[in-house]
Order: structure tokens, then C-alpha cells, then sequence
């Protein structure tokens, strides 16, 4: 430590030096030996490796070694030998299809002709069902006293079930919900459309001539299912306006705008709350 005296405050302050971990000789051979048998890699990338033992294990594995570390001692090992702590990533594709970019270059087209014209755009899709109960749910909450929920999640001791269906305008960057108790149908994805037009849309757009809607190709408003054309046929009629779908081909959904625009804010906004009614 050194003491230093600032003349402009007066005060005394104390400055602190960064230290190093402490060098111990062979301890890095040591170190990779350990994490030879115990690790895995990529058969086409020889730089690429991850390791299953946690910092606690290879301590142990040291101290038998005759090594007397803590667990920063390892950490700083770790991340010496570019061992950085990651999650798993969902980004490989499971299939393909023939027409899959020029679907997209489509939609992108489309998306703007709408925008330029004044028209609405929006994406649609359905988050998943959560189940009505005292049920755990990660994350966490300022509370003046602890949450208690069930100690077990069984679908037979559920009140109900809730099932978000959302709708992001992309011009307006904001969304709306509409939450449903029984299934997830076309019907119900074509009330939700309807409702965000009558509460929304229509005040925003007033003198929009045709709705372009981009969702995903399963699900309630599959592209292959004719009762959904059906349903959103009388939705039209009974909106007198034009609508004009734009399905996502398949293994696309997470380019699906309301995806990562409003989903993830729904996900965190709900963290630790128990939805009970």
C-alpha cells in the first residue's frame, strides 16, 4: 500500500496496487494435464476446446498435486489458457429450404412498399402457454416477504392456463396482447388481430388501405391449414380491409421480428411473478 495527500481536497487517500497471482513453477502443465482428460473439442477447429470441471474440481485435482490454490488461482488459469465461461448458443439451422432466401428478400420488399405507402405492418405469433397457480417461475422480486409456491409444477394442479398471443407494429415499435384461457387456434389468432386493430390499429392508421402481416409458418396461422385462410377471410370482411399474410419459410421463425422486438421484454417483465389468477 502507499499513502499519498492530495493538495487540491485536503484529504488523505490511499492507492491501491494491483497484484498478480503468485507464479508457481510447472503449475501450468500441470494445469492443462488435468483438463486433458477432461476435455472435449471441435474435430473441425483444433483451437476450439470446453471443459466439464468446475473451478472446486480442478482445485482439488491441484492440491493433489501438491499445489496450494484457491479457486481465483484457477479462474485466472482458465481464463490464461482462453477457457471463458459461455452458454450454448441456439443458432444452427435445422433444415433448409430451396426458396428460403428469396422468400426473405420478398418479405423485405414487401415490408417496405408498406411502410413507404402508410400502410401498417406487423408481426404476430403466440408465446407459450403458462400454466394459472401458485407455480415457480425464475427470476426475482423486491418483496417485503418470501414468495412460497408449490414445491412441485404438475399440469393437473393448475387452475387454468394462459396463452399470450402478441402483435408488434413495426413502424410504431409497440405491442400489444391479448391473453387467452383455452387453446391456441386460428380463431383465436384471428380474434387477437382483430382486437389490436380495433384498440390500435385503426387509430393509428385511419386511412390505411391494407394490413401486412408477417408470422411464422405453423402454428395457429399455419401457412398449410385452410381453416386459418378461413378465419382470416371473415376478419377481413369484418374489418373491410385488405390483409396480406408474408410466412416466414421454415426454420426462420427467430427472424420473425416480434421474436427478439417484444417477446424478450414480455419474458423479462414477467420474471418471478407468480401468475395465479
Amino acid at each position: 500500500m502507499r499513502t499519498g495527500y492530495n493538495r487540491n481536497q485536503t484529504t488523505w487517500r490511499r492507492s491501491k496496487k494491483k497484484t498478480s497471482p503468485p507464479e508457481y513453477s510447472g503449475i501450468d502443465q500441470d494445469f492443462l494435464d488435468i483438463l486433458q482428460q477432461h476435455t472435449a473439442g471441435n474435430p473441425m477447429n483444433s483451437s476450439i476446446r470446453w471443459t466439464y470441471l468446475k473451478p472446486r474440481e480442478i482445485v482439488s485435482e491441484l492440491l493433489k498435486k501438491g499445489y496450494s490454490v484457491s479457486r481465483n488461482i484457477v479462474r485466472y488459469l482458465l481464463k490464461k489458457h482462453e477457457y471463458v465461461k459461455r452458454k450454448a448458443q441456439k443458432n444452427i439451422t435445422m433444415g433448409g429450404h430451396p426458396d428460403r432466401n428469396a422468400q426473405i428478400e420478398n418479405i423485405t420488399q414487401l415490408k417496405q412498399d408498406y411502410l413507404d405507402a402508410g400502410n401498417p405492418v406487423i408481426s404476430m405469433d403466440t408465446k407459450k402457454k403458462e400454466l394459472l397457480g401458485t407455480f415457480y417461475r425464475n427470476g426475482s422480486l423486491y418483496t417485503q416477504a418470501a414468495i412460497q409456491t408449490n414445491d412441485h409444477d404438475f399440469p393437473s394442479s393448475a387452475t387454468g392456463s394462459v396463452i399470450p398471443h402478441g402483435v408488434y407494429d413495426l413502424k410504431r415499435n409497440t405491442g400489444y396482447i391479448t391473453l387467452g384461457t383455452s387453446h391456441d387456434t386460428s380463431e383465436f389468432a384471428c380474434d387477437s388481430l382483430f382486437q389490436w386493430w380495433v384498440n390500435e390499429g385503426i387509430i393509428h392508421y385511419p386511412k390505411a388501405k391494407s394490413l401486412l402481416i408477417l408470422c411464422d409458418g405453423g402454428g395457429s396461422n399455419s401457412s398449410r391449414h385452410y381453416i386459418f385462410k378461413e378465419d382470416l377471410q371473415k376478419t377481413a370482411n369484418a374489418l373491410g380491409l385488405e390483409i396480406r399474410i408474408a410466412h416466414y419459410p421454415p426454420y426462420t421463425s427467430k427472424y420473425n421480428p416480434i421474436e427478439h422486438r417484444f417477446f424478450p421484454h414480455v419474458t423479462r417483465a414477467c420474471e418471478g411473478v407468480v401468475f395465479d389468477s
